[in-house]
């Protein structure tokens, strides 16, 4: 077991009645600020309050770390979770990072939010081996998801960080959550958007089929968005929680990092007439924000914190009505 530096997270009734929730409102959105003394509908995990303090490592670089989440338009509650976090770990300064966008409840990914991180620790060999590590944790957690949590219904994504001592980074994800790095002022995705339509051989494999309706995205038997998952008992048959992984050596071009839901880049649906600029869209798709669109928009900014919030406000102005969350986590 790694040691925690730090107290655990908390839900909104878990919350000590004395910390105050901060909330505003933009674009009629309800956005959700936390800090060390804030918490969110039971929608974060940050043990460590970096947002403003560099964490220093002997070896790799200095780095910070600052998150915000907004509930969208969408007809259910917030379903986002985030952890940010350090832990030290046989001498090791381990910076810990995830989104979990839940999908049919909040059940899921408030799971992974308290476990995911522990399961990939507490492997053996972790360090030593972390790709077989981390496959494995992400199988272990989803067998515990599916009999303690999920059932049949309920699911989600998850793109989790690890930095190692400010010089490694282990990006695994699955689902549609996605991580970018920024080098140079370049926009480097670090994960894979688990598709349907990309992974249909696989799905039909297994017995499943990817539907495909106009004004529709396609699902994973006529139901599911993404071709990865954790939970969703009735299609596990036909997805995986298999991640993909990536290892990044963080030299001293690389900036920062984003992870943030599918809220802030993928293609939203536009239910009704939809005016862009002079194009007028009907049941179309549009990106919200590209990788590059999102590097350029903060890079100029030196707070993490404020770098989060800049991103997420401009995928609002851009007409985002899904929930959102963004971590960034800067170099120094």
């Amino acid at each position: 077991m790694a040691e925690m530096v730090v107290a655990v997270g908390y839900t909104e009734q878990q919350a000590n009645p004395e910390r105050k929730n901060r909330e505003k409102v933009i674009n009629d959105f309800s956005v959700i600020r936390t800090d060390e003394k804030e918490t969110s509908n039971g929608t974060r995990k940050d043990k460590n309050n970096e947002r403003k303090k560099a964490k220093r490592n002997p070896s790799g670089r200095c780095f910070t770390h600052g998150f915000h989440l907004v509930k969208g338009k969408m007809n259910h509650e917030m379903e986002d979770y985030v952890v940010a976090e350090t832990r030290r770990m046989k001498g090791a300064e381990l910076g810990l990072y995830a989104i979990f966008d839940g999908h049919s409840g909040r059940a899921v990914p408030k799971y992974l939010e308290s476990h995911l991180f522990d399961n990939i620790l507490d492997e053996p060999g972790f360090l030593m081996d972390m790709k077989s590590a981390i496959r494995r944790a992400f199988g272990i957690t989803d067998d515990e998801v599916l009999e303690r949590v999920g059932g049949r219904r309920g699911g989600s994504t998850a793109v989790t960080a690890i930095l190692i001592n400010g010089e490694k980074l282990v990006v695994a994800n699955v689902g549609d959550s996605r991580a970018v790095l920024c080098k140079k002022g370049v926009a480097k995705q670090l994960s894979v958007d688990h598709e349907p339509q990309k992974e249909k051989d696989a799905i039909e494999s297994k017995g499943g089929f990817v539907s495909k309706k106009r004004g529709n995205v396609p699902r994973v038997d006529g139901q599911l968005a993404m071709s990865r998952a954790f939970g969703d008992g009735s299609l596990k048959e036909h997805i995986t929680s298999e991640p993909d992984i990536i290892i990044e050596t963080i030299g001293m071009d690389v900036e920062f990092i984003i992870l943030a839901s599918d809220g802030l880049w993928k293609e939203v649906i536009c239910p009704s007439k939809c005016f862009l600029g002079n194009i007028i869209k009907i049941n179309a798709f549009v990106q919200v924000i590209s990788n590059q669109e999102a590097v350029d928009c903060i890079r100029d900014m030196n707070d993490s914190q404020e770098a989060a919030e800049q991103l997420i406000e401009e995928a609002l102005s851009r007409n985002s009505r899904d929930d959102i969350s963004c971590i960034v986590v800067s170099f120094l």
